[in-house]
């Protein structure tokens, strides 16, 4: 018995998690290619899809690194709840006060016990002292109990009569200013991030400098809004420093770095039930001196009017009972905003396949390494088709003429899966004629027979007749010679209907692949037969080969010119001399329109005139030995009579098919004449 061992290992980022080679992702563009017609949309869609390797494993694509934001978001939502902030704002300040009654209970007990531990030998002049300082700390504990008695329900209002309030327990003044601190921080992250961790701690004259960038930015403000040049480069010289080892450039950079910090408050704001946010943007404000306040608002106001939030600022809709902490709420709003970023870039990723805009940082920070490596995997594609001799181009992709060959191989693959090897579905034939590559049976010679004569068969056919003697006498009924395959030269031209009906009914892909086989079959095992292919709709046209996967069915006019199209694979026809000529054509529908001099003439349903003239054509092909061979991709009472009126005329053939069986049918009457059996 075999075993087989495999080792694990955890997930460093180093290994190789999805391998695959040019020719496969050739493969799976192919048919993209075939329906887009574009190596940019066919890449677009491979992005957005994702691949399969040969082991089957998945490559992930943009669609899915979108569901797994759209899923992460959900998960934050559906946990937490955003009116949670405001009633950790309540504890805190429930902790507080509380921490103050006891301070004041704790200092008068630890004051009544320094009385009755207090000496015998004090003089009356120091315990009258010591009684007054008591009375006072008494007074002092009393009013300050009124005080707190006397705040009111509101955030604000605790607030600001606690900025005013002389507090008697330290620890408990130490924590208020956390929260004033913790406050001001939040207001100062509108403007920077290195700002929020500068503002905690400072003295009024600091805050009084804060508030004197905040008056020159506002004027910055009013002066672009009054078309004058703002000041930039003086206000940074002074106050630069505000915004971080990386501070903005330009102006304009400054507004972009602005809206973004503003519009994550704002995000948190909205996020709230309406009763919550009004009692957290009072406790912002309670927390500001006037003039700081003051600006502030200005500053809010003339952003709304400058750099509109309207597609960064965001109502998320929360739904758990997760409590947050406002600085855990101002983090998820940052990390809100980056997931709706990125979202956006994935989008734009998704709709044009330039990956350029979507930062793998990012993309490694909020959905992990293994998101970044799926990108640089996406973004490594491309480079590799260009290596590969399949594509070439940068900002316009275009397919080389390896690709194409890639492509028909791939479609020939396709079509000759399901074939039956017998007969009719074979396309190698053992077929005997006078030209073509040796055969390995032999025959009699005949007069005017090629003599390539069999010398071993020869020679036995003179000893078995005229039996074992030396010299072997050879007379020409001996003569065994090799049979040759009988070769035929094909010129054949494929009709390709690009009406409105074959894209609307999903069968110009199934059409296209299948002249992309024929065209890889002919180059690979034919390359003596031409092959034309010519598209119509309201008029034909030869397309080239080169031009073949970018043609599209035609969207815009109406119209199946038949007449235009049998005409102009006649005149193709005519220039092939020898072989034999034949046409295929794959439509779903009865001709409707036709020429008259240079122009079309539409008419639905068909005209006398159109079908009279297309029955004209069909009797020219007809006359010139050219055999039409119909596939009809629908089978409606129209389309049927007219073909089998045009089959009876030319002694074509004609098969119903469909977008699914159509490549079996095309090719297998194809190679059925391509080559035929000749008895010697």
């Amino acid at each position: 018995m075999l075993y087989s061992s495999y080792r694990y290992s955890q997930w460093d980022g180093t290994q190789q998690i999805f391998d695959v080679d040019a020719g496969d992702l050739m493969d799976q563009l192919s048919d993209e290619l075939l329906k887009q017609g574009d190596v940019m949309q066919a890449l677009r869609e491979l992005f957005r899809k994702g691949m399969q390797n040969r082991e089957g494993m998945q490559l992930t694509g943009l669609r899915e690194l979108m569901e797994r934001l759209k899923n992460q978001r959900r998960q934050q939502l559906q946990q937490h709840n955003m009116d949670s902030v405001v009633d950790d704002l309540k504890e805190r300040l429930e902790q507080i006060l509380k921490t103050e009654r006891e301070g004041i209970d704790r200092r008068l007990a630890q004051a009544q016990e320094q009385m009755d531990q207090s000496s015998p030998d004090q003089s009356s002049e120091e315990r009258a002292q010591q009684e007054g300082l008591y009375r006072m700390l008494e007074q002092r504990s009393q009013r300050n109990r009124e005080k707190l008695d006397a705040l009111p329900d509101g955030l604000s209002g605790q607030i600001q009569g606690l900025m005013e309030y002389d507090f008697i327990d330290p620890e408990a003044q130490q924590m208020f200013q956390e929260l004033l601190d913790l406050l001001k921080s939040q207001m100062a992250q509108n403007i920077s991030q290195q700002m929020q961790q500068q503002i905690q701690g400072m003295s009024p004259e600091e805050m009084a400098a804060m508030a004197e960038m905040m008056r020159q930015l506002n004027q910055m403000m009013r002066d672009k809004m009054a078309g004058r040049e703002p000041d930039f480069d003086g206000f940074m010289q002074q106050f630069g420093s505000m915004f971080g080892p990386n501070p903005p450039q330009s102006f304009d950079e400054l507004l972009e770095r602005l809206k973004e910090q503003l519009a994550q408050m704002q995000s948190m704001l909205e996020s709230m039930s309406p009763e919550a946010r009004g009692q957290l943007e009072e406790a912002l404000n309670a927390a500001l001196d006037p003039a700081l306040r003051r600006e502030m608002a200005q500053f809010a106001s003339m952003m709304e009017q400058l750099m509109p939030m309207d597609e960064l600022r965001r109502q998320y809709p929360f739904l758990g009972d997760d409590s947050l902490t406002m600085e855990r709420a101002m983090e998820m709003m940052g990390q809100f905003q980056d997931l709706d970023q990125l979202e956006q870039a994935l989008q734009e990723a998704m709709r044009t396949g330039n990956l350029d805009d979507v930062d793998p940082d990012k993309l490694a920070e909020l959905l992990g390494e293994d998101a970044r490596q799926a990108w640089e995997q996406m973004d490594k594609l491309r480079q590799m088709l260009k290596d590969a001799g399949y594509i070439t181009g940068d900002d316009k992709l275009e397919l080389t003429a390896r690709g194409m060959r890639r492509i028909g191989q791939k479609a020939l693959r396709e079509v000759f899966a399901q074939l039956k090897k017998d007969r009719l579905g074979g396309h190698e034939v053992d077929s005997r004629g006078a030209g073509g590559d040796l055969l390995g049976d032999t025959k009699p010679y005949e007069f005017g027979d090629p003599f390539q004569l069999d010398l071993q068969a020869t020679v036995k056919n003179a000893i078995l007749r005229n039996g074992p003697q030396v010299p072997v006498r050879i007379s020409p009924q001996d003569f065994e010679i090799y049979r040759n395959e009988h070769m035929t030269r094909s010129a054949t031209a494929v009709l390709l209907d690009q009406s409105r009906s074959m894209g609307l009914f999903n069968n110009f892909q199934a059409a296209k692949k299948v002249t992309m086989a024929l065209y890889a079959l002919i180059r690979s095992q034919y390359p003596r037969d031409s092959l034309f292919v010519i598209g119509f709709s309201d008029y034909a046209r030869e397309i080239k080969e080169q031009d073949l996967t970018k043609v599209n069915w035609n969207a815009w006019v109406s119209g199946t010119n038949l007449h235009h199209a049998l005409m102009l694979a006649r005149k193709k026809l005519a220039d092939e001399k020898g072989g034999s000529r034949q046409i295929l054509l794959i439509t779903d529908g009865e001709p409707t329109a036709h020429l008259e001099g240079d122009k079309a003439y539409f008419s639905y349903p068909p005209s006398f005139r159109t079908e009279l003239e297309t029955m004209k054509e069909v009797k020219r092909c007809t006359q010139e030995g050219i055999v039409i061979n119909t596939f009809m991709l629908e089978n409606n009472y129209q389309l049927v009579n007219f073909i089998d009126r045009m089959t009876r005329m030319n002694r074509g053939r004609a098969f119903y098919s469909s977008s699914e069986n159509l490549g079996q049918y095309v090719l297998v009457d194809y190679l059925s004449n391509r080559k035929k059996r000749v008895s010697a």
